[in-house]
């Protein structure tokens, strides 16, 4: 009969501490990602997902605190259990990198969640406006020339985009980059001889799905069209630079696309010249 042979290591009990740490860990990471299916697809109301995504993030941070707990106990009593902790540590980190990002732009941008080119005359929410004021959502006013000190500060790239083609053309171009993005178009009016062309969608955050609604005036200019957007937060007071990324890029968009689609001269043909005839020259 063969003889068994273990190791003293194997012997030894788990760490009561390790264990926990994982189980929090693992909790929380799937409280995240339920949390965030939430908002995104609006199962619930805004609020309790939100406080649902805070306790998830707090119990990724008491893992941490018990797996650095339980790394202290098996140092003294030798017990078992550093790959529990060492898993409990990935997947906090996993849970934590992207709130801890969030919370890098909080503290170095402007608390600011109303962005546009024009903060003297920005374009209108007409119809989205009955969407904003109620169940907490921000109003449909402008933020102020107060929060345009503070964009102007921070974005100062965002202008009014000038345009060397009809304000038609320019509408088109416009819907064409919404429906690229895939933004939820509420209202859409071309513009007339007296009427600049009016745009509002409904646009979401890459991750947590937050709505943001976007509002763009075509006006007709002397030498072509003129574009003003706004992109405003429907909830919370600061939008940690979402608003200005999708103006930029947006204006960026635009340009591009206007440059394409300026018509070349076209080329006049070329006149056959016709060959010499034999002996014509010679004289």
């Amino acid at each position: 009969m063969a003889r068994r042979f273990s190791a003293p290591y194997q012997s030894e009990p788990f760490s009561a501490l390790a264990t926990w740490s994982r189980r929090l860990a693992v909790f929380s990471a799937v409280a995240t990602v339920v949390s965030v299916l939430v908002v995104r697809f609006g199962f619930l109301e805004i609020k309790p997902a939100l406080v649902t995504l805070f306790g998830a993030l707090a119990g990724a941070g008491l893992s941490i605190l018990v797996a650095f707990a339980g790394l202290v106990a098996l140092w003294r009593d030798g017990s078992r259990g550093i790959g529990r902790i060492l898993t409990a540590l990935l997947l906090n980190a996993l849970v934590l990198a992207y709130p801890a990002y969030l919370a890098l732009r909080y503290r170095s941008l402007p608390a600011i969640h109303d962005i546009t080119t024009d903060p003297i005359n920005p374009p209108q929410f007409v119809e989205l406006a009955r969407l904003r004021g109620t169940d907490g959502a921000n109003t449909a006013v402008y933020a102020g020339l107060y929060s345009a000190e503070l964009q102007r500060a921070a974005y100062p790239e965002i202008e009014p985009v000038d345009l060397d083609v009809t304000a038609q053309r320019a509408f088109d171009i416009v819907q064409k980059l919404i429906t690229r993005r895939k933004w939820l178009v509420i209202d859409a009016r071309a513009p007339q001889p007296r009427q600049p062309g009016h745009i509002e969608a409904v646009a979401k955050t890459p991750v947590m799905g937050f709505r943001e609604d976007v509002a763009i005036r075509i006006t007709p200019d002397t030498d072509g069209s003129r574009v003003d957007i706004r992109s405003s937060s429907r909830y919370f007071e600061h939008d940690l630079g979402s608003n200005a990324q999708r103006v930029s890029k947006l204006i960026d968009d635009i340009n591009a696309a206007a440059e394409n689609t300026v018509e070349k001269p076209a080329k006049q043909p070329r006149v056959p010249v016709k060959p010499p005839v034999k002996g014509e020259g010679k004289r």
